[in-house]
């Protein structure tokens, strides 16, 4: 990563919302993506604005064909923001020989949370309840015990490939990281976007960086589900003006402590229940970022490809940025 610019002028915060507050975004924005997605598959929710055609326009920007990848590697041991980590364990070649004659086979077992705060994955449709219902009023119900029947992560088996927009926000306020309880606004993203020559627009994967995984680095892991960076609740409305297809981030898209105090996911919310966006969350910038300032281009075909689950309401992932 460059060294951080001299401090930029700090966007002003915007205060937290009221219930009463998100819940009028939340109709305005449930509002604006009936209206945009017109007479699109509902199980699709926001990837109705990724189109074929711009599919073929991601991949007509690959300019140097250097790939990138987007995900944090998968951590076996407990820490402050991973409690219950991925267990692998060998299941061949333990009580054998590895060097008798003949052929052998390496064999091993992986078990996760899809939901961590540690690794990157996909959140499906179906991951959030909100009032009793799932995106687009499918009932809570369909979620059971056995696994989920509708809007799972089987509705993008195919992958997600379009064009993928990075806004830097740490790169635009001259830091190396948001601290823990700081938001992006939606005047961010605009001033990101100006400051990089960049703009995001229909069917878009748009990535925000908030320096999550530096300071993780730097500075050790610490427990996010009581402190960390994240998207603003009003700033969603930059995403519903500009349709874009999905939302990521390196850390959990939303803040900590909640800027709605009636509600622990403000942005989850809004996102996957009120807009149908399907989040990635705890992505890794921290070789895209530098690869793109040195290209002086923050777009690039994107390629996120979850498991074949299909009752699942996410899946780990390992998205691919093709500069």
């Amino acid at each position: 990563m460059s060294r951080p610019r001299p401090s930029a002028q700090r966007q002003a915060a915007e205060p937290p919302l009221s219930e009463e507050d998100f819940r009028s975004l939340y109709r305005r924005l449930c509002d604006q993506a009936r209206s945009g997605r017109g007479e699109g598959d509902l199980r699709r929710g926001a990837l109705v604005h990724l189109t074929p055609e711009r599919v073929v326009a991601a991949a007509a920007g690959v300019r140097c064909g250097r790939t990138v990848s987007l995900a944090a590697p998968i951590e076996t041991r407990p820490g402050p923001d991973d409690p219950e980590p991925a267990t692998h364990r060998m299941t061949g070649t333990v009580h054998q020989d590895p060097e008798a004659p003949g052929l052998h086979f390496a064999l091993d077992r992986f078990a996760m949370n899809v939901h961590g705060d540690a690794h990157t994955h996909l959140d499906a449709l179906c991951h959030v309840v909100f009032d009793g219902e799932l995106y687009g009023g499918v009932p809570a119900s369909t979620v059971t015990p056995d696994g989920a029947r509708a809007l799972t992560v089987d509705v993008v088996r195919d992958g997600i490939v379009g064009r993928g927009v990075l806004l830097d926000i740490p790169r635009l306020r001259g830091v190396p990281w948001l601290e823990p309880g700081d938001h992006v606004t939606a005047d961010d993203l605009t001033a990101a976007e100006a400051a990089q020559g960049v703009r995001a627009g229909p069917g878009d994967l748009l990535f925000v960086r908030v320096g999550h995984r530096r300071r993780r680095r730097e500075t050790g892991a610490w427990e996010v589900a009581r402190a960390r960076a994240g998207i603003h609740p009003a700033a969603l409305g930059f995403l519903a003006e500009r349709r874009v297809a999905v939302l990521g981030s390196d850390g959990n898209n939303d803040t900590a402590p909640s800027l709605v105090a009636e509600v622990a996911f403000p942005v989850h919310v809004l996102a996957m229940h009120a807009m149908g966006l399907h989040l990635l969350d705890y992505l890794d910038f921290e070789e895209l970022a530098p690869a793109c300032e040195q290209l002086g281009r923050w777009h690039f075909l994107c390629v996120v490809a979850p498991l074949r689950l299909p009752a699942a309401t996410g899946s780990p992932v390992n998205p691919v940025a093709v500069l």
